[in-house]
């Protein structure tokens, strides 16, 4: 009979190499940009927000209200830096709002 080896991983490990070993990684941080523009704003904005993308650095966010968009654009690098604070990497570099 075969002996068993004890190797033990933890799932977030399992995962990470999965991601890495089939070349998930870009569409992960998508995912997690847009899970995490929904958190950090919170609902008010969440509901004018009818579009979330990432495209090289630049996270792309469509809004149905005009107003929300003008006042989100004195804000555009803070909300860069709490994203990028948020993800735990420098992932968003430009911010559109549209």
């Amino acid at each position: 009979m075969a002996k068993r080896e004890n190797d033990s991983f933890s799932i977030q490990d399992l995962m990470q190499s999965f991601i890495k070993e089939n070349n998930l990684s870009k569409g992960m941080q998508k995912i997690k940009v847009e899970e995490t523009w929904c958190k950090m704003m919170g609902p008010g904005v969440e509901t004018h927000t009818t579009s979330v993308k990432l495209q090289n650095k630049t996270l792309i966010i469509q809004l149905n209200s005009s107003v929300l968009r003008e006042e989100l654009s004195y804000g555009k690098d803070k909300i860069i830096k709490m994203m990028n604070e948020e993800l735990g990497d420098e992932v968003i570099t430009k911010l559109m709002l549209v």
